[in-house]
């Protein structure tokens, strides 16, 4: 590890060597992924040290399915041109994409959180890449919401869910979600980096999640809904998703729907990632 003189304040007397880390655009792949997978590592035994800590991922597709399946299925399952289990197989593809969002809100106030309690200001400190901490979040985050999707998929299940095309293609769909929701997931860190609470992170973040999931194809189909909201819709990034999804479980066109979800990942990503690596490094 290199080193630099800094000059001392005391008067009179010769500058003192002082070790300075050198320039983290200097540590190697190897060594990133290294430190990715110690921090991964302390994270998941937090986890494990804090189980309560999972109550969210355990719990939450558990309610969301019931409450949207027997509060909204007879109706929108007869619009749909069948029964409550016709709505099942709506439904469960879209909260996959819902999945993601929740997940992804409370990686942001996580972090708000670890930095009020100083956490972060330890990981500045060594002589590691800002970006392997952010990461390493991340990775944590994708299993969480893999728990979350199995879950679900087995609440689906009980409920009467069909697969209607192969297994490889509900995997692809669970992948497409994953990598939905880590591309969210830069987007809500830079959120709670740059917000002073986490109650903050948390008012904005349901003012920007509520219109974007209630204002998708989700929970019903756009063609029940007004002109002017079906335009939103069609623009919205959750129902591309939700619409690939659906199509990987039940079959039918998703080449599109599948492109323009991966390009609104890759786009989240390439834009905030690098905003939030650097609002970490800066913050105080």
């Amino acid at each position: 590890m290199s080193t630099t003189t800094l000059p001392t304040s005391a008067p009179g007397r010769t500058p003192v060597p002082s070790p300075v880390r050198a320039d983290e655009g200097r540590i190697g792949l190897r060594a990133n992924l290294r430190h990715i997978g110690a921090l991964v590592r302390r994270n998941a035994l937090q986890i494990k040290q804090d189980p309560e800590s999972m109550f969210d991922v355990l719990l939450m597709p558990v309610i969301f399915t019931l409450l949207f399946v027997y509060v909204f299925g007879g109706s929108v399952g007869a619009s749909l041109g069948g029964s409550r289990d016709a709505y099942v197989n709506y439904v469960i593809p879209g909260l996959m994409a819902m999945m993601g969002m929740n997940i992804a809100m409370a990686v942001g106030t996580g972090m708000n959180d670890d930095f009020r309690k100083g956490v972060m200001d330890r990981f500045r400190t060594m002589p590691i890449a800002r970006s392997s901490v952010l990461i390493a979040k991340i990775v944590v985050e994708i299993g969480r919401m893999l728990v979350a999707t199995a879950i679900l998929l087995g609440m689906g299940f009980l409920l009467g869910l069909e697969i209607k095309t192969s297994v490889l293609e509900l995997a692809a769909a669970v992948g497409l979600s994953l990598a939905f929701g880590a591309s969210l997931m830069w987007i809500f860190i830079l959120l709670g980096l740059t917000m002073k609470t986490a109650q903050a992170v948390q008012g904005v973040a349901m003012l920007v999640l509520m219109p974007l999931q209630f204002g998708s194809s989700i929970f019903a189909p756009p063609s029940t809904m007004p002109g002017w909201l079906q335009t939103f819709t069609d623009y919205n990034p959750l129902s591309n998703l939700a619409d690939a999804a659906r199509g990987l479980i039940n079959g039918g066109p998703v080449a599109h729907s599948v492109w323009v979800t991966l390009a609104w990942a890759a786009g989240i990503t390439v834009v905030t990632a690098p905003l939030a690596v650097a609002k970490f490094r800066k913050k105080s």
